[in-house]
């Protein structure tokens, strides 16, 4: 629709009826305000089509259908839909894009030139909320709840809502970035984010709604298992989450392979405990002892003495 990576964009758009851009015929409004503020924004004027009505011409929407059955076509004769990091998928999508309109340059310099400059400033490409940071150290955002730091319990964040992220905001400062959940009705917990919260109040981690994320790994939750057998539910509970708590302060990964050590040996599991084998395990090397050795000069000595007596 817009043209940002030439500057420019049409004077006119044709728009599917859709819930989040198009309100109900009945209502006076033909636009939602933040699609209406959009328009105005880049100085649009929009029109509603019917759906299931192809021959009104509605922008884009069957290019899309051809798009998608192109990388579909594109996917098969590559032989594997598998990419090693989404910046890899992503260069795939911009090569087959740019060879689906190499036929279309010269139409498209053309266009180009009855096409509107884009205003001087830029539009926010975010959604602002404020919302409160709840007891649990969590937010809830579009019926999804995220965790963040547990010094904002009861404080009013920022959210800046992207459409693959959300940036957490407090006091003027950027946070924390947190990918963004799709569906309804999901969680993202840190356990980094609530820990110094949970260490003070020990006996809620057993009936704590999100307990299974507080497991980084499976050692972990055995470990709590083991415990829970060892001790009663609250001192069981106090010591899982010291060693949490070194996990989150010290090395995730070094604190699961000492579990991994302890579970092994069939050793007591307890905070102290693995504290110590860390500290062993993190410890530095201990300083080598370098001796060198006194230089001899009777080498050159008797260099030299051949050397003259080569010149008389």
């Amino acid at each position: 629709m817009l043209c940002g990576r030439w500057g420019a964009f049409p004077r006119r758009i044709k728009l599917i009826v859709l819930r989040r851009r198009v309100n109900k015929p009945d209502n006076p409004e033909q636009f939602t305000r933040m699609y209406q503020g959009l328009l105005d924004h880049y100085g649009l004027i929009g029109r509603r089509i019917n759906s299931r009505c192809a021959h009104e011409n509605g922008d884009v929407e069957q290019r899309h259908y051809r798009f998608k059955d192109a990388v579909d076509q594109a996917l098969m004769l590559r032989g594997s839909r598998d990419f090693a990091t989404r910046a890899a998928y992503e260069e795939f999508l911009t090569k087959l894009f740019s060879q689906l309109n190499s036929g279309r340059t010269e139409r498209f310099r053309q266009e180009v030139k009855v096409l509107k400059a884009l205003p001087p400033t830029r539009m926010d490409s975010c959604t602002k909320l404020v919302v409160r940071v709840g007891p649990s150290s969590t937010i809830r955002v579009k019926h999804k709840v995220y965790s963040v730091p547990s010094r904002l319990v009861g404080e009013r964040v920022c959210i800046r809502l992207y459409a693959e992220r959300l940036e957490v905001w407090y006091g003027q400062r950027h946070l924390e970035t947190i990918a963004r959940l799709r569906g309804s009705d999901r969680h993202r917990i840190d356990y980094r984010h609530m820990i110094d919260w949970l260490i003070r109040k020990p006996g809620a981690f057993a009936a704590y709604r999100f307990r299974d994320d507080l497991f980084p790994t499976s050692r972990f939750r055995m470990v709590y298992d083991a415990l829970g057998t060892q001790h009663a539910p609250t001192k069981a509970s106090r010591e899982y989450l010291q060693i949490l708590h070194l996990a989150a302060r010290e090395n995730e990964a070094a604190v699961d392979d000492v579990l991994q050590t302890l579970l092994d040996d069939l050793t007591t599991i307890s905070a102290p405990v693995v504290a110590k084998h860390l500290q062993e395990r993190t410890a530095p090397a201990p300083m080598p002892s370098v001796e060198v050795a006194a230089v001899s000069l009777h080498g050159y000595d008797q260099l030299l003495a051949h050397t003259r007596e080569a010149r008389t």
